[in-house]
């Protein structure tokens, strides 16, 4: 059976899903608001065990009847609670007004006038939920604004308040949750761009919806889970030629770590061998960092023909520079009939330069080189992180990593979004380690997707092993030294 929670939705699709659910199989949409409402209760004594005093934050929609619900059903628990609703309640319709009426039969509900916030151990976020389709208006802002300026934690109801579910991007404000119970379906806004900073923990409850519901609704993308994407199994018998031979152009003047970290991570992730070109001025030094690579010098952009024909897979860019040194190397890397990852300078360049991307290709940009090669700005790709990354795709028909919060990997035909990482990842190096890691799955046999979706997974899992050891940064080499442990 597939795991419904590793699947996400827009919108669109999460809508269907509850209109099937409504129509094939008799459940009332007042039923799954009630279901709603318990697994958020649920969640918030699992989440907050020690909360006496919730406050309740309501809208317009059917998000608002989830909170009614909840409020009922928490202070039917024994919680004081207290609702606020900051949109006249005579807005509410269908199940949304029948929640709201019965949460009137045992309280009350309050204007924003009478917020204190001191009064609260925890506020639940019912507010807009998926409903919303346009920036908050400001009086909205304002009371957002001053619940993420205290100290209180917050629990959403199925999505923050002002978070874009299809894109991850903030619609003028949002709430900034501790915890994030999502319904029914999961939404793929929640694991990339903003998302994954303003959902905190996120929960997922299908409402007991049936499987066969999900069946004829396709999710847009699908969460990298880590159980799926292990290390290559290595034969007794086999030896390092069973394992390819990986090329990592780059280093220009100034700049041989990012070759070096490459080369590095390509060793340690399984390559059998791993050669590096580069500037001669860097090669004593590579050698005496790591013996384990092969260096050689190109001072003049040349790359020796009997080096080409003997690697399996190449990577350019790491360090490469923009001059006719990384131009020259640039041109015969594409033209060398060998699969190639292009990173960095290399992607500037193939853009700048206007040169045919090679049929088998992987890309790992980060949003200012995916701006570059889309012809727009890096603040709009975060704002469609997916529209972004497909594009790119069928520009260059390659397999797309597009780096940040929520990693997207994308092929002709799928999405997948990684789930791992943090911020303790944001430092140098780190993409020129992940472009190693590619290039040593790739040179082991496997395919383009599943040598990113692997690579992006158990470099972000790494990483997050060593922030959970205490690490506030992780740096570059530190990932690929934790990498022998694996």
């Amino acid at each position: 059976m597939i795991n419904l929670s590793e699947k996400l939705y827009t919108v669109a699709a999460a809508g269907k899903i509850d209109s099937l659910a409504s129509s094939q199989f008799g459940l009332p949409a007042y039923t799954l608001m009630r279901r709603a409402g318990q697994a958020a209760l649920d969640c918030l004594l699992e989440c907050f065990p020690e909360a006496k005093n919730i406050l309740v934050l309501c809208g317009a929609g059917n998000n608002a009847g989830d909170g009614y619900v909840l409020a009922r059903r928490a202070q039917a628990h024994g919680l004081r609670v207290t609702v606020i609703s900051l949109s006249d309640v005579s807005r509410l319709k269908g199940s949304a007004q029948q929640a709201h009426r019965h949460w009137l039969e045992v309280g009350a509900v309050q204007s924003p006038a009478d917020l204190n916030l001191d009064m609260f151990d925890v506020v639940i976020d019912a507010l807009l939920g998926t409903g919303v389709a346009r920036e908050i208006d400001a009086d909205w802002c304002a009371v957002i604004a001053s619940i993420n300026q205290s100290a209180i934690p917050v629990l959403a109801l199925d999505l923050p308040s002002g978070l874009n579910p299809d894109t991850g991007a903030i619609l003028g404000c949002a709430l900034r949750a501790d915890v994030t119970i999502s319904f029914i379906s999961l939404k793929q806004g929640q694991f990339t761009a903003m998302g994954p900073e303003l959902c905190g923990e996120i929960f997922f409850d299908d409402l007991a919806v049936p499987a066969a519901v999900y069946a004829d609704v396709g999710g847009e993308a699908k969460l990298l889970a880590a159980d799926d994407y292990h290390w290559p199994l290595r034969s007794r018998s086999s030896h390092k030629g069973d394992f390819g031979h990986a090329l990592i152009i780059g280093g220009n003047h100034g700049m041989p770590g990012a070759v070096l970290l490459a080369g590095r991570a390509a060793l340690r992730s399984g390559a059998g061998k791993v050669s590096v070109l580069t500037r001669s001025a860097h090669i004593n030094a590579m050698v005496g960092i790591s013996p384990e690579l092969m260096v050689h010098a190109s001072d003049h952009g040349d790359i020796d023909e009997h080096l080409l024909e003997r690697v399996s897979h190449i990577v350019i860019g790491p360090g490469l520079g923009q001059d006719d040194w990384a131009q020259r190397l640039l041109q015969q890397a594409v033209r060398a009939a060998r699969p190639v990852l292009l990173d960095a300078d290399a992607l500037i360049l193939m853009q700048s330069k206007q040169l045919a991307f090679p049929e088998q290709c992987v890309i790992t940009p980060h949003p200012g080189e995916a701006a570059k090669l889309l012809a727009t700005t890096s603040t709009a790709i975060q704002q469609d992180r997916f529209t972004a990354a497909r594009d790119l795709q069928q520009q260059t028909g390659a397999v797309v990593i597009l780096k940040g919060s929520g990693t997207l990997i994308v092929d002709a035909e799928h999405c997948y979004v990684c789930p791992y990482g943090s911020a303790a990842m944001a430092s140098a190096g780190m993409g020129d380690v992940l472009s190693g890691i590619v290039a040593g799955l790739l040179a082991q046999g496997l395919s383009a997707v599943t040598a990113a979706n692997t690579a992006v997974c158990q470099h972000a899992l790494v990483a997050d092993r060593l922030s959970d050891a205490g690490q506030r940064v992780v740096l570059a080499g530190d990932v690929i030294e934790a990498l022998r442990g694996i």
